[in-house]
């Protein structure tokens, strides 16, 4: 049994003022207690914005020409790897592709990446180790190179997909005079897709405002779990087709590229 101190819970001097005043803000503590079984809501909490950061998309297609050394593509792919320590970078990872789908070229190799805003994209393009890297291991090995930029109309989690992740990216070149209304349409039915296929992970899409998108206004990235889960949505064209039934007649292209996050160097 605890042995309780007499003197504590002895009544206080009703003579004491001292006493009194404690009595006084006993009985405060008590009824606020009652009113608010926890005072933590009270304080406001010390946290930043929760306004979420538009996240940036950046695609890069390749066409590596065909008689090039495999030690020339391998080398082209570890330095763009090695981009992702640039400060400006918050993803990226590049190497071949899966499947293209174009009529209009054949591309090989892929890069992916994220940036935190259209600066933090311009500070990358413009940084001096990017800039190397192009002009001396992929121009030097490339027949047609297109980037699509856009921002990312939602929070994609997490920023860096996973090793073994299946991406697919989707281009779109609309027809001339098409009104920004109907845009409005495409970029939804693009959306609508991720709830008609499983395993997708993430998707993001967009309006590109890069000078080197070769026309294509529209792009698309959508993350797959794996291998499995991307090649089971192209058993489903039938239901991609349908969702675009609508706006197929104002379409002039469509590149669609399948590529997987690499599990290790080249």
């Amino acid at each position: 049994m605890v042995n309780v101190r007499r003197d504590i819970c002895r009544p206080l001097a009703a003579n004491s003022t001292a006493s009194k005043w404690q009595m006084a803000m006993a009985m405060a503590m008590a009824m606020l207690a009652l009113s608010f079984p926890s005072l933590k809501h009270l304080k406001r909490p010390v946290t930043s914005s929760t306004k979420t950061v538009p996240i940036v998309e950046h695609a890069v297609l390749f066409k590596v020409k065909g008689d090039t050394d495999q030690g020339k593509v391998n080398l082209m792919l570890n330095n763009l790897n090695g981009l992702v320590s640039l400060d400006p970078v918050v993803h990226l990872t590049a190497g071949p592709v899966l499947r293209t789908k174009s009529p209009i070229s054949n591309f090989t190799h892929m890069l992916h990446s994220r940036y935190k805003s259209k600066e933090d994209l311009n500070a990358y393009a413009v940084h001096p180790d990017h800039q190397r890297v192009v002009k001396e291991n992929v121009v030097p090995i490339c027949d047609d190179i297109m980037a699509v930029d856009w921002v990312a109309d939602n929070d994609p989690t997490p920023l860096s997909p996973p090793s073994g992740s299946a991406i697919k990216v989707t281009f779109l070149k609309l027809k001339e005079n098409v009104p920004n209304e109907l845009q409005g349409e495409i970029l939804g039915e693009i959306k609508g897709i991720k709830e008609g296929i499983s395993g997708v992970q993430q998707l993001t899409c967009g309006e590109n405002f890069s000078a080197r998108a070769k026309g294509f206004s529209l792009a698309s990235v959508a993350v797959f779990t794996g291998v499995e889960e991307i090649e089971a949505a192209v058993g489903k064209e039938e239901y991609v087709n349908l969702q675009k039934q609508k706006v197929k007649d104002n379409l002039d292209g469509v590149i669609v590229v399948d590529y997987v996050v690499r599990t290790s160097s080249p």
